[in-house]
């Protein structure tokens, strides 16, 4: 009998936001803070210590990672490091603060103008550097804003000094990706993600 690969989903808000293709077939938990998304597991991501050990293939953690201070960070990599199984990986997506700054700068651009247009409307530089703030006052949950920033550098460095054992990131537009191994990516890990 096959067992199904399980991927949990960080702070992805609800099920209806999409992840990766390559998760397709996994099953998909979603962890949260808020419950308006009905997540599988309603819990603060500095918590996830308290979670069962081991039981999932991945982490997928979009645009969350961003939402803690600097110094809880190591503790939210820490519970993803918790929960993955021994072959595991991280996949993590935060923006790009020094792209962001070099396109503010190159463009001429002030913090209230839009920086680019997202299927939710336009954001703005504002939006990135502190948090969506459209979603902010609707909510009223600060736990939408924005409390630290990361470059393909800083985030490395953060995975890696949590206990990853490998870590590779790159960027596409005002985004930094990374993939974090708990020990080394297997022959298959380095197939799918054309890994060197």
């Amino acid at each position: 009998m096959t067992v199904r690969k399980a991927v949990l989903n960080v702070g992805g808000n609800n099920k209806d936001i999409k992840i990766p293709g390559h998760y397709d077939g996994w099953r998909h938990d979603l962890l949260d803070i808020d419950p308006r998304g009905n997540p599988d597991v309603l819990c603060d991501s500095r918590q996830m210590h308290t979670l069962a050990p081991g039981g999932y293939d991945a982490v997928y953690c979009s645009h969350n990672l961003e939402h803690y201070f600097a110094h809880d960070v190591p503790r939210v990599l820490k519970g993803f490091l918790h929960v993955l199984n021994p072959e595991g990986f991280a996949e993590v997506r935060v923006p790009d603060i020094g792209q962001v700054m070099r396109e503010v700068v190159a463009k001429g651009l002030d913090i209230e103008d839009v920086l680019y247009q997202s299927a939710a409307g336009p954001i703005t530089v504002k939006d990135v550097i502190y948090g969506w703030g459209t979603e902010i006052a609707a909510s009223g949950n600060d736990f939408y804003a924005h409390r630290t920033g990361f470059t393909p550098p800083s985030l490395a460095a953060v995975l890696s000094r949590s206990g990853f054992g490998a870590v590779f990131t790159g960027t596409s537009y005002l985004e930094v990706r990374a993939l974090a191994f708990k020990t080394h990516p297997s022959d298959a890990q380095r197939a799918l993600f054309q890994l060197p």
